[in-house]
């Protein structure tokens, strides 16, 4: 569960009653396809033959131009966690990620899903006894990655739900 039960308005949408705006949920939305991306290769090497992660991938992208529905994007983002049911590790971790990323068209907070999925894949790939070091690595990477329109608001929202995101953005 990556969803917290009373949800942070700054992540809802104005037309939902919210106050995140089309701008700052479409940045939102790139830096969690940033997020999936950075750890793709993990999954993709383990199943080099399904595209369904990199295509939630870039179906968020496409949403934010305007190419593609909400649904379509939500969607897309269910099939690639479809495509981790079966695996464990990295592999499965990293197909989470798309499809959280993937999911962020519909619920902006998906964003964190997609940054933990990774943190989780990054370090599930490292070799024995360098997890942790990893799970830094990956977790400054995606902060370095954040744009500054809203850098606060993740950083905000990592220190909220970072119990319920598996504690993988401590410090």
């Amino acid at each position: 569960m990556i969803l917290a039960k009373v949800r942070d308005p700054r992540l809802v949408t104005v037309r939902r009653g919210g106050t995140l705006t089309d701008g700052d949920h479409h940045l939102l939305a790139l830096w969690a396809a940033c997020c999936a991306e950075h750890v793709l290769d993990l999954f993709e090497t383990a199943r080099p033959g399904d595209p369904r992660p990199r295509q939630a991938i870039e179906h968020i992208r496409a949403w934010v131009r305007g190419e593609v529905t909400t649904m379509q994007s939500r969607a897309a983002g269910g099939h690639a966690m479809g495509a981790a049911r079966d695996l464990s590790g990295a592999a499965r971790h990293a197909a989470y990620a798309a499809g959280q990323a993937g999911a962020v068209a519909h619920v902006a907070a998906h964003d964190l899903g997609a940054a933990a999925y990774a943190i989780k894949a990054a370090r599930a790939a490292a070799p024995h006894g360098e997890g942790e070091a990893a799970r830094r690595l990956e977790c400054q990477w995606q902060r370095d990655q954040l744009p500054s329109a809203i850098r606060a608001l993740v950083l905000e929202d990592q220190s909220s739900r970072n119990d319920i995101c598996w504690s993988v953005f401590d410090r």
